[in-house]
């Protein structure tokens, strides 16, 4: 399971606006490479909508079927936010709702994203 945790409002190539729910996955306890010592965190990332943006807020909290997968991607910059440290990352999360697997959801959705 996944919960909408937040939305926004966004603007698409042709300058027409959409809502975007930002998805979070389940809590997972991780071991530092660097450190060696443990944290919580969890998976998160954005998917699409059509829903207006009162729908989208009253849908905060609200969990669905799925869950958050990791992937390969290019290399891209990404600065973090606490630090202003850019580093470079080849992965990104995308949601899953269980019904494909991996690797033909990611063709799915660099098809609808012209990549």
């Amino acid at each position: 399971m996944v919960t909408i945790i937040n939305y926004a409002v966004r603007e698409n190539s042709e300058g027409k606006s959409f809502i975007s729910l930002e998805l979070q996955g389940e809590v997972e306890v991780i071991q530092s490479s660097q450190t060696g010592k443990f944290y919580a965190t969890a998976k998160r990332c954005t998917i699409p909508s059509t829903f207006s943006e009162d729908i989208a807020k009253s849908l905060v909290g609200k969990q669905i079927k799925g869950r958050i997968d990791r992937v390969q991607c290019e290399a891209y910059e990404y600065t973090v936010k606490e630090t202003g440290e850019v580093i470079s990352l080849m992965h990104t999360y995308i949601y899953n709702p269980d019904s494909k697997p991996e690797t033909q959801l990611l063709q799915t959705q660099n098809e609808l994203i012209g990549a």
